[in-house]
């Protein structure tokens, strides 16, 4: 009975096996097959930030499309949602199935937002400033383990351009309780380190050139030295590998063609200190054998020769063959002999076609081309200056041949208006190979121009009460306005003022100075440069009153009812005009222009010590020619071109017409100087040279040494040696050129840094002068809303008092430092700290002799001959 019944138990089991196995493989076997069903809206769960109907649209799910269960429709979904990194955890859960609609949740868990964030270690306020505009953090914005690694790359980044080489970043997030929603705040924690610097560069295998002179080519990679302000030291890995082709380019330069870096070896000497190990290969010295020219039929290949001036035996320079073949910064090159005559397809190639020994010979192969015609010509970027005002500067027009040389002369005429970035100035010319034709778009940004001047000074001249005691001028306050780019003709339009009328290239110019009632002087000009609008005919009128006064009391008091002259006045007053025409020449070079303008100044005195006569009135009437050629670059900060002046200025020749006897005695004041005559004839040459030739980096600026020169010399003649030189028009030398007031044609001030004021010119001033100036400038910065640059300066001048006296070599000597700065608003500012080196007779030891002096300077020409 036992044994049945377990036999029985067995057989059950058996079957219970079979039946399950059987059902296990009917339940897999309909899991693998696919059904369809609609998809019925779908429920989302979690979403506190993110609006529900977007995280349905980013899944790519559907309300009411047909989907397979299984398959891949749900997959993709949760890729796509992932692909956002908006979430830290998705699923999509089946909730059930109705009349072939399938339902679906959505459960999401969304990353914390940003509720804020701050800097910990040793962050200084100007970095983290920078910091933050360069990550970009901003409130609310989703926390992903991308945008922690991005932080953290920036910040390191940043440091590591700074030189700190071993900085550590580290990111910790905080929970904000403060909070309903998920929010985490950030802390950045930096760990600069020690800066690392650049303790030694060491060349191996240089026996041409030494050491020293292929170190000065290694613009950004220097030896730290403590005393040298402008070089940080610090080492950068790209630096160094942006620098090494330098290396190579200046045995090039020498005739070593082969000359190579083998290697580079950099390894610390101390926990802050790198040096640098650069191994080079000299290889041989080449020289230049034969050019021969193909393909050339404009010009003949002696004429090429003459152009391209290589001779046979010269040391073989790459740069120097590229420069004399395609751009040559200093003179004439072969593709602008082709470009300035239309060909702006042609195109020269070099290959050397015979290597003997030392030398090398050349083939040059031309592509010539035709000559192209200039068809459209557009600008673009000007949202304030009018059209016409930089088409009448153009000197490309449609129709005419294309000339490399009319648009670089373009791009320099855009410049010296003032009224654009001259460091964004481009071009674009598009040819047509076509047609024969170019199409060039000038690119301009407009650069604030007008300015504004309201300042305060210490009046330096002295004026005497009627007991010779002296009497300062004290403080002086200014106002000026100048608007550079002014429209006359839309002063009417109401909605041109915004805030004045601009756009038509029109100076116009205000300006007030006064202490109160000892000085006052007021100014006005005008100038329309373009007279009629088709030429380049400018257009200037003038007009200005000054008055230096000892008293506060009027010219004239009453005494006993009768109104009489203030015994206790001194008084000069000034009143006068101008108006004057410029015209551009063309000969002998386009780079030349006259100005000529007719004067008058009405002049009146009344016990004023300061000149050769003290009362009385007088009046100057003079016609001013002058004649200039300015090839310079840029206003601002040239950087090349030179600037010649040559200027006249004539009264009438009274004493030949009027009869009298200028040598009698007798004669007053008032008949000597009651029209005054005279000649003033003064000549400058500036130049400008660039010592440096550093290419600017993306989106950084070519800082480059200029060296600015300068001579002058002023010389005021007479028709007659009775009448003596004029009371009026002397130089006046010594200090920065300014003296309290500007506005003083009486006389004319030229600066001379390491002086007082004045002190170098007797007290009535002098008819000769002679300035001889050299500055080495170097720029800070570039920025056209505030151009800096600081200088190093060394100047040397004298004034005579009559002919005999002029020694053009016996000169004061100064040298020293200073600072420029301009600001569209303010004009060129200046400070200089000079030491004057010759003492000054009857100067006492305010004068030179070593002494130093603060000078401070307004404007880029004030106070210079």
């Amino acid at each position: 009975m036992t044994k049945r019944f377990f036999k029985l138990i067995a057989l059950l089991v058996i079957c219970f096996q079979v039946q399950a196995q059987q059902s296990d493989s009917l339940f897999l076997e309909a899991a693998k097959i696919k059904k369809k069903y609609r998809l019925a809206p779908i429920k989302i769960e979690g979403a506190n930030f993110t609006d529900k109907s977007v995280i349905a649209l980013l899944s790519g799910l559907t309300e009411g499309e047909e989907i397979s269960i299984p398959g891949d429709k749900i997959t993709d979904a949760i890729k796509k949602l992932w692909k956002q990194g908006l979430f830290e955890d998705i699923q999509i859960l089946q909730d059930k199935i109705e009349d072939g609609k399938i339902f679906l949740t959505m459960k999401v868990v969304e990353r914390p937002r940003l509720t804020k964030f701050n800097f910990k270690g040793n962050v200084k306020k100007s970095d983290a400033d920078e910091l933050r505009t360069k990550i970009r953090l901003l409130k609310e914005r989703v926390v992903t383990d991308y945008l922690i690694g991005t932080i953290k790359n920036t910040v390191r980044d940043h440091y590591l351009a700074k030189g700190y080489y071993f900085n550590k970043v580290d990111i910790t997030q905080i929970n904000d309780t403060g909070t309903k929603t998920p929010h985490t705040i950030l802390t950045i924690k930096v760990t600069k380190g020690r800066k690392v610097r650049i303790g030694k560069v060491t060349f191996i295998g240089n026996t041409v050139v030494k050491s020293g002179k292929l170190r000065r080519n290694l613009d950004d990679t220097k030896q730290f030295r403590w005393y040298n302000p402008f070089n940080s030291g610090k080492y950068l890995e790209e630096n160094l590998e942006k620098d090494l082709p330098a290396i190579a380019a200046k045995y090039n330069s020498k005739g070593y063609r082969d000359a190579r870096v083998i290697k580079d070896s950099v390894y610390f000497i101390s926990d802050n200190r790198v040096a640098i190990d650069i191994y080079v290969n000299e290889g041989h010295k080449f020289y230049f054998g034969n050019f021969k020219w193909f393909g050339n039929t404009k010009y003949r290949g002696g004429q090429l020769d003459t152009v391209l001036n290589i001779q046979a035996g010269d040391v073989y320079d790459q740069s120097k063959l590229e420069q004399k073949l395609y751009m040559n910064p200093n003179g004439y090159d072969v593709s602008s002999l082709y470009l300035d005559d239309g060909y702006l397809f042609f195109q020269a190639h070099e290959q050397e076609s015979n290597v003997h020994n030392d030398t090398i010979d050349f083939d040059i192969m031309m592509y010539e081309g035709k000559q192209a015609t200039i068809n459209k010509v557009t600008i673009k970027g000007n949202d304030k200056t009018n059209d016409h005002v930089i088409y009448r500067e153009i000197r490309t027009k449609p129709g005419q041949l294309f000339r490399r040389s009319d648009i670089i002369r373009t791009n320099r005429q855009l410049a010296q208006l003032g009224y654009f970035d001259p460091e964004k100035l481009n071009v674009i010319p598009t040819p047509n190979a076509a047609d024969g034709t170019v199409d060039i778009e000038y690119i301009v940004e407009e650069k604030p121009s007008d300015q504004i001047e309201l300042s305060g000074g210490w009046g330096g001249q002295t004026q005497y009460n009627s007991g010779g005691t002296a009497r300062g001028l004290g403080i002086i306050g200014t106002l000026g306005l100048t608007f550079n780019n002014f429209s006359t003709r839309n002063i009417f339009k109401k909605e041109a003022w915004r805030p004045l009328p601009a756009g038509d290239g029109q100076r116009l110019s205000l300006r007030a100075q006064t202490n109160g009632i000892y000085y006052q002087s007021y100014n006005f000009s005008f100038t329309e440069p373009w007279l009629g609008g088709k030429k380049p005919n400018s257009l200037t009128v003038s007009a200005f009153h000054s008055l230096f006064n000892n008293t506060a009391e009027g010219k004239y008091i009453k005494v006993d009812g009768i109104k009489r002259i203030n015994p206790a006045r001194s008084s000069m007053s000034i009143i006068g005009g101008s108006i004057g025409l410029g015209r551009n020449l063309k000969w002998p070079d386009n780079y030349f222009s006259m100005y000529a303008n007719v004067n008058y100044n009405y002049y009146e005195l009344l016990k004023y010590p300061s000149f050769v006569f003290q009362t009385g009135f007088a009046n100057d009437l003079n016609l001013g020619v002058t004649i200039s050629r300015n090839s310079v670059d840029a206003p601002i900060y040239p950087k090349s071109g030179s600037n010649f002046v040559l200027s006249g200025q004539f009264t009438p020749p009274y004493s030949l017409l009027n009869g009298k006897n200028y040598s009698d005695p007798n004669l007053t004041d008032a008949q000597r100087y009651k029209f005054i005559e005279y000649q003033k004839y003064k000549i400058t040459a500036e130049w400008f040279t660039q010592l440096t030739n550093k290419k600017a980096a993306e989106g950084s600026e070519a800082r480059n040494l200029v060296l600015r020169t300068k001579i002058g010399y002023g010389f005021l003649a007479r028709y007659k040696k009775e009448t003596g030189f004029s009371p009026f028009e002397r130089f006046y030398m010594g200090g920065s050129g300014i003296s309290g007031f500007q506005n003083f044609v009486a006389r004319e001030i030229i600066g001379l840094r390491g002086y007082v004021d004045n002190s170098v010119s007797s007290q009535t001033g002098d008819p000769i002068v002679a300035r001889y100036t050299m500055e080495l400038r170097y720029p800070i910065s570039l920025n056209p809303s505030a151009t800096i640059f600081i200088l190093g300066f060394a100047e040397a001048g004298n004034s005579w008092s009559n002919y005999k006296q002029f020694n053009p070599f016996e000169v004061k000597r100064s040298a020293g430092l200073g600072l420029r700065v301009f600001l569209p608003m303010f004009g060129l500012l200046g400070i200089d700290y000079g030491w004057g080196f010759d003492q000054i007779p009857g100067g006492g030891n305010s004068n030179g002799n070593g002494k130093g002096q603060f000078h401070f300077t307004i404007g880029g020409t004030l106070g210079e001959l």
